[in-house]
């Protein structure tokens, strides 16, 4: 996961700092120096990323566009 992809899943949930902090067990610093570029310890870039796709988004790698996120389809919906 990259530093931006973390800002645009948290945008995408309408979650803020705090709340993703909260999701993943981790201070909200941490999710600040996450999204400035900071190198985090592997398994706290990966409580973070898990607390993400638990919530919702899919993280989609670079192909050539640059890498993105998007929202899993709520089932029962139509796209």
């Amino acid at each position: 996961m990259m530093p931006v992809q973390c800002k645009m899943a948290r945008v995408a949930l309408g979650i803020g700092v705090r709340e993703l902090a909260e999701l993943a067990k981790v201070a909200p610093a941490t999710i600040s120096r996450l999204e400035r570029g900071d190198e985090l310890k592997p398994r706290t870039v990966d409580a973070i990323r898990a607390a993400l796709e638990t919530a919702g988004v899919i993280f989609i790698d670079e192909n050539g566009e640059g890498p993105g996120v998007r929202l899993k389809k709520i089932k029962g919906t139509s796209a």
